[in-house]
């Protein structure tokens, strides 16, 4: 389903050959103030896909951009031929169950351009970040682009989510209201300034495990050369982690980007409790691909609770001992953290 734009007198003209993907169910507030200030930015990105089945079609009329909204319960096709496609597994094709791999590759097949760029549903973009990681991607056509979050300390506000979807809401507002996360590797606030002259900063690294897929870059082609996010990762945990290995498998570059996106503040659990089982399911698939484990930090934690039987030592399964007892929960709950 294709969404017309109403008109906006805020809206700018100019557009990039660029698609955009972003997939959610139950986070609509959070996709609005992503297509606001989409549709704000320097320049547009000529499509919006949306892999979703709740986001309300008139909701999404109200935005001057091209939205392309698409239900997760579809097949993945290639775009070339529609045919299935027969290199992943995708036993969820035909379920409601949110699949965030499956539903990123089902907006990558449906892409009507070459440069891809992904958001998480929480994301919001500085003004400039569709332009230039757009234009580094073209300057390394064959790289894996990221760009720099920054973590909003608490929710915006209907007023400000209003001033967003008019315009109003400045990246000096933003960053005065958000936070780096200490623990990721972070590029000075300045070099996250653009101009003519001086545009935002770009690295190359080696690290392939500080890819993270809430803001990233890849062409068509290369994305089609890993295959995708690999979906026999089940919920939560390491899927981006898997993508990045493989990228570093075929040779292709990883460059990090100190183009803005802004994390929408929500809850988390400190350690993610609530992803127990899917994390201990993907350490195990990611142990049986890459021969180490990923997430060793939260594995730690839940070892340490008596959660589960591990060491980072171990080349056998990982194995569930008991769930975290209510009040477990509750103490991991932090309803105003920035980050996990």
């Amino acid at each position: 389903m294709t969404v017309k734009p109403t008109t906006n007198p805020n809206a700018v003209s100019e557009h990039m050959p660029v698609t955009v993907i972003t997939t959610c169910y139950g986070r609509n507030r959070h996709l609005y103030n992503l297509l606001s200030s989409l549709a704000n930015g320097s320049v547009q990105p000529d499509e919006v896909i949306i892999v979703n089945d709740d986001a309300d079609p008139k909701r999404l009329a109200d935005f001057a951009l091209n939205i392309v909204k698409i239900p997760t319960t579809v097949d993945l096709v290639d775009s070339a031929d529609h045919q299935t496609l027969e290199h992943q597994t995708l036993e969820k094709s035909d379920k409601t169950e949110f699949d965030i791999g499956h539903n990123r590759n089902i907006g990558a097949a449906r892409a009507s351009h070459d440069t891809l760029i992904f958001l998480d549903v929480d994301c919001i973009v500085a003004p400039s970040f569709i332009e230039q990681l757009s234009t580094k991607l073209n300057q390394y056509p064959n790289a894996l682009l990221m760009g720099q979050p920054r973590y909003l300390t608490r929710p915006l506000s209907n007023e400000e989510s209003l001033a967003l979807q008019k315009g109003a809401l400045t990246n000096d507002y933003l960053n005065h209201l958000s936070v780096y996360n200490p623990y990721r590797d972070n590029f000075d606030a300045k070099q996250s300034m653009s101009n003519e002259a001086a545009p935002t900063a770009i690295k190359k690294t080696d690290d392939y495990g500080a890819f993270w897929s809430l803001c990233f870059a890849i062409k068509r082609e290369q994305f089609e050369k890993i295959g995708g996010f690999d979906t026999q990762y089940t919920g939560y945990g390491a899927e981006d982690t898997d993508f990045a290995f493989t990228a570093r498998q075929l040779d292709i570059n990883f460059y990090l980007t100190a183009d803005l996106i802004y994390h929408q503040q929500h809850a988390v659990y400190r350690p993610p409790l609530n992803h127990l089982e899917s994390i201990i399911v993907n350490a195990n698939r990611f142990y049986q691909k890459w021969q180490c484990w990923p997430m060793g930090g939260w594995l730690e934690q839940f070892s340490e609770m008596g959660l589960i039987d591990w060491t980072n030592e171990q080349s056998n399964s990982i194995t569930l001992l008991r769930q975290p007892s209510s009040k477990e929960i509750e103490l991991a709950y932090y309803p105003d953290a920035a980050y996990v």
